[in-house]
C-alpha cells in the first residue's frame, strides 16, 4: 500500500511562510471521517462510548472535534483531568485510568465526576482516603497475566506489564468494594500494543466478557461497563493492511450476543480508549533539509529532531517519509535522516532509500498524530513546535504556537538575571 500524505507542497508552502518548519500538522477530515466509522462501527451497543486518550494528543482543538462524535477523555495524570474539564467534559465523559497514583488525584477526578479505575487492590484505601468514601461507579484494570497470542502469534506480553491486577484480586476487589458501597462495576484491560489485526479487540472481548459474566455471578456485583481500552494500532509502513474497524466491531458485537446475552447482560455498555487510532495517521511532522553531510555515510540534517517526534530514537520505531514535490521520483538514494542532538539515536530513519533530497525539501514524516508531539522534550535546550490544523476547505489554523525561549526559562524565575537576558533578546 502506498503512503500518501494529506497535504500537498504547495499547501506545506503556504503554510510555512506563516509558521515555520517543523511544524505538527493535523487533517481535520480524516480526524472526522475515523470519529464517524468508529461510532458506526459500535453503534449497535446502546451504551457505547469512545473515551480519547489524551496522552496520545492532548491538543483542545482537536479533542474537541472528537467530542462532537460523543467521545470523552481517558487521562491518566491530574493536568489531564484539568485539560479535560476545561474543555467541557461533564460526569460519566471522563475515564481515570492512572497507576502508581497520588491521592489528590483520585479526589480531583471524583471532584470533576470521572469514573476512577484502579489499577491495584491497594487503590481502594488510597481511593477511600482521597475521596472520604467508595464512589457509586468505579472500575477495576484486569491483567491475566501470561503472554497475549492471536493464533500462534505472540502479540504482547502482560505478564511483563506493571499495569492491573490478577484474576484473584479482581475477584477480591469486587467483594471489598461492593461492601464500601459501591453499586455499578466496570472492569477494563489492555493486553497488547499497536495491533494491526483485526482479531485483537474481538479475542480480548472475548476474555472480558467470559470475566464480566464470573465477576457477576460470583460477587454479585452489577458489571455496567466493560473498558477494551487501546491497543487497535495503525500501519506505519506502507506494506501492512489498516485494521478495519467496522470488522473490529462487528466481530466484538458476535462476541458479545456469544456471551454476554445468554447471560442476561445484554445491557452491558462497551467502551473504549483508543489514542493512536484515533489520531495516529492524521497528524504528519512537516520538516525542512538544512545540511547534508558525506561521511562514512550519506546524512540529511533536517530542522527538527527527536524533541519534536521521539518514537524513533526511543524505541526504533519506524515513521514513513515522503519528500514532498518528489513522490514519483525514484528512491535510489540511501540516507540516515538527522535531527541536531548531542545524541546518536537521533535519526529519523537509518537507512532508508528515498528520492535524492536537496537543500530545502520538505519532507512529511507520516503518522505522528499520537504519541508525536505529547512525548516532546526539552534536552539540548530544544523547543517545542507549532501544530497546525488543516481544516476541510484547505484553510489552517495554528492550535498551538511553538515555544520560544521564554517558555523554556519560565520556570527560572529563582534565577532573575534570565528576565534581563530575555529582554535584552527580545529587543534585538
Amino acid at each position: 500500500m502506498k503512503k500518501t500524505p494529506f497535504v500537498t507542497l504547495e499547501k506545506v508552502q503556504e503554510i510555512a511562510k506563516k509558521y515555520p518548519t517543523p511544524f505538527h500538522l493535523y487533517d481535520e477530515r480524516g480526524i472526522r471521517e475515523n470519529a464517524q466509522a468508529l461510532k458506526e462501527a459500535f453503534a449497535w451497543n446502546k451504551g457505547f462510548k469512545e473515551f480519547f486518550a489524551v496522552k496520545a494528543t492532548p491538543n483542545p482543538f482537536l479533542i474537541k472535534i472528537l467530542q462532537e462524535y460523543g467521545c470523552g477523555c481517558d487521562c491518566s495524570s491530574m493536568t489531564e483531568l484539568m485539560l479535560s474539564k476545561a474543555i467541557g467534559c461533564g460526569k460519566g465523559d471522563i475515564m481515570f485510568s492512572s497507576n502508581d497514583t497520588p491521592n489528590e488525584e483520585f479526589k480531583y477526578a471524583d471532584e470533576i465526576g470521572g469514573i476512577i479505575n484502579l489499577d491495584d487492590i491497594t487503590h481502594i484505601e488510597s481511593v477511600e482516603k482521597a475521596v472520604g468514601r467508595i464512589p457509586e461507579i468505579i472500575s477495576c484494570r484486569y491483567n491475566p497475566g501470561g503472554v497475549f497470542k492471536i493464533s500462534n502469534d505472540i502479540m504482547d506480553n502482560p505478564g511483563d506489564a506493571k499495569y492491573g491486577m490478577t484474576t484473584e484480586q479482581i475477584f477480591d476487589a469486587f467483594r471489598i468494594l461492593k461492601s464500601k458501597g459501591a453499586k455499578e462495576f466496570g472492569i477494563h484491560s489492555f493486553l497488547a500494543s499497536n495491533t494491526v489485526t483485526n482479531e485483537y479487540y474481538p479475542m480480548l472481548a472475548k476474555v472480558m466478557f467470559e470475566l464480566a459474566v464470573k465477576l457477576q455471578k460470583e460477587t454479585g456485583a452489577h458489571i455496567k461497563f466493560i473498558n477494551l481500552s487501546g491497543g487497535i494500532g495503525i500501519p506505519y509502513r506502507p506494506e501492512q493492511t489498516p485494521n478495519d474497524i467496522r470488522v473490529i466491531g462487528e466481530g466484538v458485537r458476535k462476541v458479545y450476543e456469544e456471551v454476554l446475552v445468554p447471560e442476561g447482560m445484554g445491557d452491558v455498555a462497551i467502551y473504549t480508549e483508543l489514542g493512536r487510532f484515533m489520531m495516529g495517521p492524521y497528524g504528519c511532522l512537516v520538516t525542512k533539509a538544512i545540511h547534508e553531510k558525506h561521511t562514512h555515510k550519506e546524512y540529511i540534517g533536517v530542522d527538527s529532531c527527536a524533541v519534536n517526534l521521539m518514537r524513533p530514537a526511543m524505541y526504533g520505531a519506524y515513521h514513513h517519509i515522503t519528500v514532498l514535490g518528489k513522490e514519483d521520483q525514484p528512491c535510489d538514494h540511501l540516507y540516515d535522516i538527522t535531527g541536531s542532538l548531542c545524541e546518536n539515536n537521533d535519526k529519523f530513519a537509518i537507512d532508508r532509500y528515498l528520492p535524492k533530497i536537496d537543500m530545502g525539501d520538505y519532507l512529511v514524516i507520516h503518522d505522528a498524530g499520537a504519541h508525536g508531539f505529547s512525548m516532546g522534550y526539552n534536552y539540548n535546550g530544544k523547543l517545542k513546535s507549532a501544530e497546525i490544523l488543516l481544516h476541510e476547505d484547505g484553510t489552517f489554523d495554528m492550535i498551538r504556537r511553538a515555544e520560544t525561549p521564554r517558555d523554556y526559562f519560565a520556570t527560572f524565575d529563582c534565577f532573575p538575571i534570565f528576565e534581563k537576558l530575555l529582554e535584552d533578546e527580545e529587543k534585538a
